[in-house]
This record gives structure tokens, C-alpha cells and sequence, in this order.
């Protein structure tokens, strides 16, 4: 189809289609949208278009927050009722064109803007996530990632999950069979009609695969420049969504569904290269380096005060656990599945570091510019880690001290409201903001009943 208007519209007029979709990533990493008249897509191509700032103003499940009613507050809030909700000026991202499969609609990603139209939004995860990049450029290097996400498919349409209370799932495949050549091959039809959908969505995925949870599938996106890496980690997880919707069944990125499984994780692997696409983060022996070390420093220093960017969500801390396949607390390891920070040695290319922090319910935006953000912080303060972790790191007595995570999310949100590093990295807006936003997450989670407080209370109480 092209990116360039003239390219665009003449893609419209052969197919004969009159509008367009473009989507804009919120908070919570839920691609709000809006489909265009072509007409209309034409003068935003060179402008901005408006839309109601209450994708701000509301949680996952489109309820308006009422900071005041949880303690949060801000001194001056950034929408509610008192500002009567009004637009937010967007751009078009023209070079993110792509087609959607069956209806041949275009589709584009949106960036909020500032009032003038011209700069970053404090609120918008894409516009923080260029920030940390351009920071990055400053030095004369650039980002190289991939996002890895594990995703659990049930053979039911979501209609008939929500009829039952979400109780009874019956998952696509039936049995625990990790890395199973059978399945793979028994299914084959799945996973190659899968990818080729999402490689016509410019979603390049190198590796895909049966985990060993039922209905459990992992897939690991190409690595591509670092704010391409988050759009298609963005567009996957709508996208597989919608795949399976299309086919009577749903797909879930839930951090963790179920007490019977480890969780879902959304793990991001980058690395650091300079003009020549050199590896500035290791020698040429394959160990790591003086800025190397000092990236992890950042990391194990600055994260566990960010924790919300990773974990955003109540859901997220219950896979924080030990034997969960996620880690417990802040450390690093070469190729240690049981640390925070995976080393992942190698000639040039074949290195990089590992955060195995996010769950799949992150949104990708945050979780890359969180993570770089500590890394550069890390090199600019010459920050020394402490020592990396051979072995178990759930039973290493620095991680359970002093180096363990936040346990739950109200927790975590209060301390990254209070963190200095965050508000000077990501703006006080944004940290205040989203802080209280996690709050009031927390809050609707400890009001309502659920079926655990059921079991445990109804007979004995």
C-alpha cells in the first residue's frame, strides 16, 4: 500500500474503500480507535485529530476514576469531571501503514500530541517511550528489541465465557506437552495460518510454540528497532485477540488466570549498539563490560521503584512469586531463568539482556522506555550492580531482603509516586497520574467479592 498520501489514497480508490482505522495505545496498553472517513484521514495526515482525553480518565473497564475517593490526588488532576473532558490532540504515524486482512481497511497507529500539536504528551505511552529513545540518540546510540509473549487461547467466543462467569474454560489444546514436536505437528495449521496473518500486519514473529500449560502458546517477535519493537508488541497482542476472536475463540494475556499455572509472561530483550551497530555492552570476549555492568546497575537500582510499568496491574503481582517462572526481586544472572535480569552471552548479535519482570498484561510502550530509562540512568551515574546470581535466586538471601519486590500493587504505586528518579525520567504528570491510576486499580479489587473470598469465608465465617 505505501505510507505516503498519494500511495495511500490510491490504494483507497482501487479497493474502493472510503475509510480508514487508527488506534491509540492507552494507560493500560488498550488500543482505543476510531475508524476515518478518507476524506477526513487526509487533512489529519497534515495536522492533528481530537480525541476525548477520558481514555485517560478511566480504568480497563471504561469506569471514570474518582482519585479522590481512593487518597490520591494531584495538585492539579489531569482530567475529570472538572475539566469537562476535552479533546486531545493526535497525529497519524504515517509510516505504520498496514491492511487489515479480510475488510482490506487501512490501519494506523496514532501518538497523542501536545496542545500546540507539536511535541510529546506527558500521558501518552508512545510520546514516553520516544523520550527515553531520543535521550538515548543523544549519545549516539541506538536500540535493538524483540518482546516474548506467552498467551493462553481458549476454544470458546467470549460471549459464552462471560455467560458462565468465566468458569469451566476449555483451552485449544487438551494436555501439558512443552516444546511438543507432536503438537506442533499435529497442529501445524494453527501456527503457520497464525503467523502468516500476522506477517501481513507487519508482525514478523521468528519463533512460535506450545508451552507446557494447556492452550499455553509463546511467541517471540523479530528484533527490530526499539519504538518499531513496542508498535508490533502493541499490535500483537490486539491482533492474536482479534485472530481468535474471528475463529469462536479468545485469546488472554492475563497475567495469571489460573492457580493451576505458573502465568503469562511478556518478557523484552534488547541491547545497545552504537552507528556501526557494535555491541556497546560487552567485550569482544562475549563478557560484559564497564558500560554493561553499569546498565544493570541501573536496572536492579531503579526498577523496583517503577514496579507499576511492568506490573501494572492487581492480577500481575500474583505470577511475582517463587516457582512461577518470574522473578521475586531485583538481580541479575548469565543465562539464570530465576533473576530479574537475564545476561544472554554471545558474539555482537547473539548478546543481549533479558527483563523478565513484565507479565503479558504490560503494555509494551512503558515496559521499554522503564527499562532503558534505568539502564541509561545506570551508565550516566557509573552504577555498580551487585554480584550476579548463580543458581536458585528464589533462595539467595539478598533477594529475599532487601531486594524483593514490592507484594502487592497499591504498594508499588506509592512508591513510584514518591520516587524522585521516576518523576525526573517520565515527568511528574505522568508518574502521579498512573500512580493513582494503579491505586484505584487496587481499590476496585479490594472492594468487590470474588469466588477466593467465597470459598474461604461463606461456610466457615
Amino acid at each position: 500500500m505505501g505510507n505516503t498520501l498519494d500511495q495511500i489514497t490510491n490504494y483507497c480508490q482501487e479497493h474502493g474503500v472510503s475509510s480508514v482505522l487508527i488506534g491509540l495505545t492507552d494507560l493500560d496498553g488498550v488500543i482505543r480507535g476510531k475508524c476515518i472517513d478518507l476524506a477526513k484521514f487526509k487533512d489529519l495526515v497534515v495536522s492533528t485529530g481530537g480525541i476525548c482525553d477520558c481514555i485517560f480518565g478511566w480504568d480497563i473497564d471504561d469506569h471514570l476514576y474518582d482519585f479522590e475517593s481512593v487518597g490520591a490526588s494531584f495538585d492539579t488532576p489531569f482530567t475529570g469531571w472538572h475539566t469537562g473532558f476535552p479533546d486531545l490532540k493526535y497525529r497519524i504515524v504515517s509510516s505504520s501503514a498496514r491492511v487489515l486482512s479480510g475488510s482490506g481497511m487501512p490501519f494506523f497507529i496514532g501518538e497523542l500530541a501536545s496542545a500546540d500539536g507539536s511535541n510529546y504528551h506527558p500521558l501518552c505511552p508512545r510520546s514516553i517511550l520516544r523520550q527515553v529513545i531520543d535521550g538515548l540518540g543523544q549519545d549516539n546510540t541506538h536500540t535493538a528489541a524483540g518482546f516474548e509473549y506467552e498467551f493462553f487461547v481458549i476454544d470458546e467466543p467470549p460471549h459464552a465465557l462471560r455467560e458462565r462467569n468465566y468458569h469451566g474454560l476449555e483451552s485449544i489444546q487438551k494436555g501439558r506437552f512443552g516444546y511438543s514436536l507432536l503438537r506442533a505437528a499435529e497442529h501445524s495449521q494453527q501456527l503457520t495460518d497464525l503467523v502468516a496473518y500476522l506477517r501481513g500486519l507487519d508482525i514478523s514473529v521468528e519463533g512460535l510454540h506450545y508451552e507446557a500449560d494447556p492452550g499455553t502458546w509463546e511467541a517471540a517477535l523479530t528484533k527490530r528497532c526499539l519504538l518499531d519493537a513496542a508498535d508490533a508488541a502493541s499490535l500483537f497482542k490486539t491482533f492474536v485477540k482479534s485472530y481468535f476472536q474471528e475463529r469462536n475463540g479468545l485469546a488472554t494475556f492475563m497475567a495469571k488466570w489460573s492457580m493451576n499455572f505458573p502465568g503469562q509472561s511478556g518478557h523484552f530483550h534488547f541491547s545497545l549498539q552504537d552507528s556501526n551497530n557494535t555491541e556497546l555492552l560487552l567485550m569482544q570476549d562475549g563478557e560484559l563490560n564497564e558500560l554493561g555492568r553499569y546498565a544493570l546497575g541501573g536496572l536492579v537500582k531503579y526498577v523496583p521503584d517503577w514496579l507499576p510499568m511492568f506490573a501494572p496491574n492487581v492480577n500481575s503481582f500474583t505470577r511475582l512469586d517463587k516457582g512461577a517462572w518470574a522473578p521475586i526481586g531485583a538481580c541479575w544472572g548469565y543465562d539464570n531463568r530465576t533473576c530479574a535480569f537475564r545476561v544472554i552471552q554471545g558474539e555482537d548479535s547473539a548478546f543481549h539482556i533479558e527483563n523478565r519482570i513484565p507479565a503479558a498484561d504490560s503494555n509494551p510502550y512503558l515496559v521499554a522506555a522503564a527499562t532503558l530509562a534505568a539502564v541509561k540512568l545506570g551508565i550516566d551515574r557509573k552504577i555498580e550492580p551487585p554480584s550476579p546470581i548463580a543458581g536458585d535466586a528464589y533462595k539467595d538471601a539478598s533477594v529475599r531482603t532487601y531486594g524483593r519486590f514490592t507484594p502487592t500493587l497499591r504498594e508499588a504505586a506509592n512508591r513510584m509516586a514518591a520516587s524522585t528518579s521516576a518523576k525526573d525520567v517520565f515527568g511528574r504528570e505522568f508518574v502521579e497520574h498512573f500512580a493513582a491510576s494503579r491505586i484505584w486499580e487496587s481499590r476496585e479489587a479490594e472492594r468487590n467479592v470474588n469466588d477466593w473470598q467465597l470459598k474461604r469465608y461463606f461456610e466457615a465465617i
